[in-house]
């Protein structure tokens, strides 16, 4: 400080309260190696591989190895990941009977938010928090999620869990537990690229909150558990529910302009459109369209394709928003036969290994993070004693 200056201090001023930003909007709260997210040119990466080149060409377990260790595996890595995955496919005989305990008409998302926070239980080194041992439960639980899905699924439906398939893919295995059919090939390359696809992106609310929960020092399971919890929101993991739902709603493509215009009048929410980072087209619809496409045409259900194409053309009459990754997708996952409130579960499915990711690099940042608030309320108010509140 020169001679003669006054600090602001000295002068009894405060220091700037920071500012307040709705809903976080464009702060970097952290940052990460794992994935990016370009709004502007719409393009996504994963450790610094575009997105499109991932969803063309590798298989799930490559992307869940690339984001846990940094670089694509080379055949032997991928060979002994797959093993270590296949290995680690089953789970304890207890949540298979938690889930027959529970009450018949559990949302699926509450039932597996509780089952992955159960998992610990059963869990050797669940308060191990070294990356080593973080790496191990995140591969356990990747492997896992799956298996819980269909385990519920069968189980509410009357019908006995199916066992996995040592034999079968990721994306092949999901399908077969569910229906106990080996699935069509052009089914697991969608169902793979659907994984793909929505396998990490940025700093989104359920992995925000993982990052939280990690922040503190909390096991991986909490912080999946937490995740979980903030996917299961129809603003976040739940769109792809609501989607499928509007189109079942409207019925025909003949009835989807007056749909849409009843909802622009109403001022309701059409769920699979707008995104808070793309402006223009989420890139990863471009491939979630193609597979709706050619699977709608495999299994003879063309209607909700089209319609969805009428449904994207009739908004942008009255508004330029355009579908995110939610809106293809819904269709998609219903040709493969998946009970519509198992979508937002199958998210999770793929999003469980951007979870993982983020939660090993939070514990490598080891910063707490917390935000402040900016209290609004009242600041003259007093205790008033029992007899004279009114």
């Amino acid at each position: 400080m020169t001679s003669g200056s006054i600090s602001s201090k000295e002068e009894g001023q405060q220091p700037s309260k920071p500012p307040f930003v709705k809903g976080l909007a464009g702060i970097v709260a952290v940052q990460t190696e794992i994935s990016s997210v370009d709004g502007p040119r719409s393009t996504l990466i994963y450790r610094g591989i575009n997105m499109h080149e991932l969803a063309e060409r590798a298989s799930y377990e490559d992307v869940v190895f690339l984001l846990l260790y940094g670089h694509l595996p080379n055949e032997q890595e991928l060979a002994n990941f797959n093993a270590r995955l296949v290995a680690n496919r089953w789970i304890p005989a207890q949540i298979v009977d938690l889930f027959r305990a529970m009450p018949p008409d559990t949302v699926p998302m509450v039932a597996l938010r509780t089952a992955i926070s159960a998992l610990s239980f059963y869990d050797p080194e669940v308060e191990d928090l070294s990356i080593a041992a973080t790496e191990r439960k995140a591969i356990r639980l990747v492997a896992q999620l799956p298996t819980l899905i269909a385990a519920y699924q069968r189980i509410r439906s009357q019908q006995e869990p199916i066992h996995p398939d040592q034999h079968l893919s990721h994306a092949a295995n999901v399908l077969y537990m569910l229906n106990g059919q080996v699935p069509d090939d052009d089914f697991v390359l969608a169902l793979n690229a659907y994984f793909v696809l929505l396998a990490d992106h940025g700093m989104n609310a359920s992995t925000f909150t993982a990052r939280v929960v990690a922040s503190t020092n909390a096991d991986l399971h909490s912080s999946i558990t937490a995740a979980m919890a903030a996917l299961k929101g129809n603003l976040h993991g739940g769109a792809n529910e609501a989607t499928m739902r509007m189109l079942l709603e409207i019925g025909d493509i003949t009835r989807v302009d007056e749909y849409i215009d009843a909802a622009f009048a109403e001022k309701r929410k059409i769920m699979g459109f707008g995104h808070r980072i793309y402006k223009h087209n989420d890139p990863r619809a471009t491939h979630l369209n193609f597979w709706a496409e050619k699977l709608g045409r495999k299994v003879n259900m063309p209607q909700y394709y089209e319609m969805s194409l009428r449904v994207e053309t009739s908004i942008l009459r009255l508004r330029e928003i355009y579908p995110n990754v939610d809106f293809y997708s819904a269709s998609m996952l219903y040709y493969l036969g998946v009970p519509i409130d198992l979508f937002t579960p199958m998210f999770a499915c793929s999003r469980i290994a951007g979870w993982s990711a983020h939660v090993i690099e939070q514990y490598k940042d080891a910063t707490l993070i917390r935000p402040q608030s900016e209290y609004v309320g009242p600041t003259d108010q007093h205790f008033v004693s029992l007899a004279l509140r009114h």
